[in-house]
């Protein structure tokens, strides 16, 4: 799971030539993140499936909020 998300945040800014604005949380980058309900690292893969997308923030601001997320 780790190697998949290297492969989607940092790999995929790499690949992009975008690495010096995006693909870790650093001061300084662009803040694009999602909160899950779950941390899919430590649930077991049967179960990602059913993690549900709580928050997605592009460039700083929510452009996604479940209704249920505070």
């Amino acid at each position: 799971m780790e190697v998949a998300l290297r492969h989607f945040t940092r790999d995929g800014a790499y690949a992009s030539f975008d690495e010096d604005v995006r693909g870790m949380l650093t001061p300084g980058k662009l803040a694009d993140f999602v909160v899950l309900s779950k941390d899919i690292l430590t649930t077991p893969p049967a179960e990602i499936l059913n993690t549900k997308v709580l928050l997605t923030v592009m460039g700083g601001k929510d452009t996604y909020r479940d209704k249920d997320f505070r």
